[in-house]
């Protein structure tokens, strides 16, 4: 009964903007999955108000789903019933004002300084692979984009002279991000060696490519940087995201604008970016309890 409407929806999430391919495709998922919970409650999808999402709700919850989950899975179905409104389907949309559940949001995990100078200074030889998780731990640390932004780089982004790269991020929206004198010198060196180990080969045109000359996948790139971390000594949990978290929280400490780093970071709302500020504030008071009399 609804493929036919479901298919016209992906149709219309295409074009909305701000949403990744991946969140596209779970705005898909999602709403399939509630129109199948309609039809095994006799639920007419068209009729569907407050009460019907609620119960679908407490029904997931129940199921262990995350509180992130439950709220994408909300902005999807209100998603859909916009569409269905828009496209004439329903006269009047019944969703527009529920509120998704609300995110406890996690403060992120961060590096110190001095975890960042342990993690470089193990950086010795050109051995083509270490060296490539060695400039990819700097440029994302220094850059802070996405591991995926990192691993979709293509050389022809990078401008090291004037010291900026072009990345694409989510919602295939590009910006250019800075990068400093170190990360230019280790990108350079890396394309040297690069350049010596697959010559008269034929290759990606990305940046960092494994030992068969093709993209890096992100799961190499979260094997390479965990390996160098068990090296360093460093007991906290290192993923490739905790370098973005370092980035912005070691901007901020340093006494850059919000929205500057925003901009660095590609959010595409100031609001993303303040969950920075709220770790800031921890930090603070850690200091005043650690080093006040009375704390």
């Amino acid at each position: 009964m609804y493929e036919t409407i479901l298919k016209d929806f992906e149709s219309y999430i295409i074009l909305e903007k701000n949403l990744s391919k991946n969140t596209k495709l779970s705005y898909s998922r999602d709403v399939k999955k509630f129109l199948e919970y309609c039809d095994t409650k006799n639920i007419n999808f068209l009729t569907a108000n407050h009460k019907t999402l609620e119960e679908y709700l407490f029904f997931l919850k129940e199921k262990k789903y995350t509180t992130s989950s439950l709220f994408r899975k909300t902005e999807a179905i209100k998603s859909f019933y916009r569409f269905l409104l828009i496209d004439g389907r329903i006269k009047e949309n019944k969703f527009s004002s529920f509120k998704a559940p609300r995110i406890d949001r996690k403060l992120p995990d961060f590096l110190s300084v001095e975890d960042i100078n342990k993690l470089l200074s193990l950086m010795n030889g050109r051995k083509l692979n270490i060296l490539r998780t060695f400039v990819i731990i700097e440029l994302l640390y220094s850059s802070g984009i996405r591991v995926s932004e990192a691993s979709s780089l293509v050389i022809e982004s990078l401008n090291l002279d004037q010291l900026w790269i072009r990345v694409t991020g989510k919602g295939s929206k590009e910006r250019i991000v800075p990068i400093n004198e170190d990360t230019r010198m280790l990108i350079k060196l890396y394309l040297d060696e690069r350049q010596l180990h697959f010559e008269g080969r034929e290759t990606d045109p990305y940046l960092f490519l494994n030992k068969s000359g093709k993209k890096i996948s992100r799961v190499q790139i979260w094997k390479d940087i965990k390996k160098v971390a068990k090296q360093a000594g460093i007991k906290k949990n290192i993923y490739p995201h905790i370098f973005r978290h370092t980035f912005a929280t070691h901007l901020l400490n340093g006494g850059a604008d919000l929205k500057s780093i925003s901009e660095m970071l590609g959010h595409s709302s100031l609001t993303t970016t303040q969950i920075y500020t709220h770790l800031d504030n921890s930090a603070i008071k850690s200091m005043h309890k650690k080093y006040h009399p009375e704390g």
